[in-house]
């Protein structure tokens, strides 16, 4: 991962850092005692483990007011911000910043796919199968699945690959009954979600999901981000339903260009190149535009 910086931001304490986010705590606390935390989006990008540089310009805004624009479509899905939290943000934090409430977080992704590509479609072509969950022969990179399938992965520790695992392997680390509610929760979320993106031109590849325990009530509570251009695929429907090939079929509004031309000029040997700048103008600009395209 590369180098990392994160902002002085007055009234707070900076704990920890991710490849993305930063995270504080209020001054004369800690990350054991906080009563809220303060989680900061910056503008860096990251793709196969590596924090690159330059950063997307807006990039933390703009995924801020994606979550949030979700958590407020998910009204009847418990989340983790603080009601009236906003008020609150460091005006250097401004628009990139949410306060949240701690959560006791599961160490599962909750994949949700329902189309087949990324690592979905290359377990396929192996397996016919992803995450053990058969699948039909014959799809194509880009098809739709019959119905949404969940597919969950293990948190991996910092500097650690995620792992993709089956859910009998989810159930032997969080249990039956927290794995049986965070399978049904995130499909529900997926299907809602996806609804309302078709509905607007846009399709809802796949995406993973966050979820903790409230530590006073023990309620499963959605956190982290949610259906970002960062946490999920979206493609354009249009071109979807009219492409030939599976590039045309999946024009994508997420971070699938930095992947893309990473992937044809690096070995993922040592430092990974600078991003040119045309790339990091379209990656900014396909970002924007889903943010346009989402909430007109």
């Amino acid at each position: 991962m590369g180098c990392v910086t994160a902002q002085v931001l007055p009234g707070w304490t900076h704990v920890y850092s991710g490849k993305v986010r930063d995270l504080y705590v209020p001054e004369g606390t800690t990350d054991a005692d906080a009563p809220e935390l303060l989680v900061v989006a910056s503008d860096r990008v990251s793709a196969f483990d590596f924090v690159l540089s330059p950063g997307i310009p807006r990039k933390g805004e703009l995924l801020t007011t994606l979550s949030n624009w979700w958590f407020a479509q998910l009204s009847d899905v418990p989340n983790h911000l603080v009601p009236g939290g906003e008020a609150r943000i460091p005006a250097e934090a401004a628009g990139r910043a949410m306060i949240v409430k701690p959560l006791e977080m599961f160490p599962i992704e909750c994949v949700v796919r329902g189309f087949i590509t990324g690592s979905g479609w290359a377990e396929y072509q192996e397996t016919q199968a992803v995450t053990g969950i058969p699948l039909p022969a014959g799809l194509r990179n880009g098809d739709r699945l019959p119905e949404p399938i969940f597919t969950p992965a293990w948190k991996a520790p910092q500097g650690e690959h995620d792992e993709n695992i089956s859910f009998d392997r989810m159930v032997d680390i969080v249990g039956e009954e927290a794995a049986v509610a965070l399978r049904e929760l995130s499909l529900k979320v997926y299907s809602e979600a996806a609804a309302t993106t078709e509905a607007k031109g846009l399709i809802i590849a796949d995406t993973k999901f966050e979820f903790g325990q409230d530590a006073g009530s023990g309620e499963i509570t959605l956190g982290d981000e949610v259906l970002t251009s960062d946490s999920s695929r979206y493609w354009d429907l249009a071109a979807w339903n009219a492409g030939a090939t599976p590039e045309e079929r999946m024009a994508s509004f997420d971070k699938q260009i930095v992947r893309d031309w990473l992937a044809a000029n690096w070995d993922r040997q040592g430092t990974p190149p600078e991003l040119p700048p045309v790339i990091v103008a379209q990656t900014a600009a396909r970002y924007g535009e889903l943010i346009e395209r989402l909430t007109a």
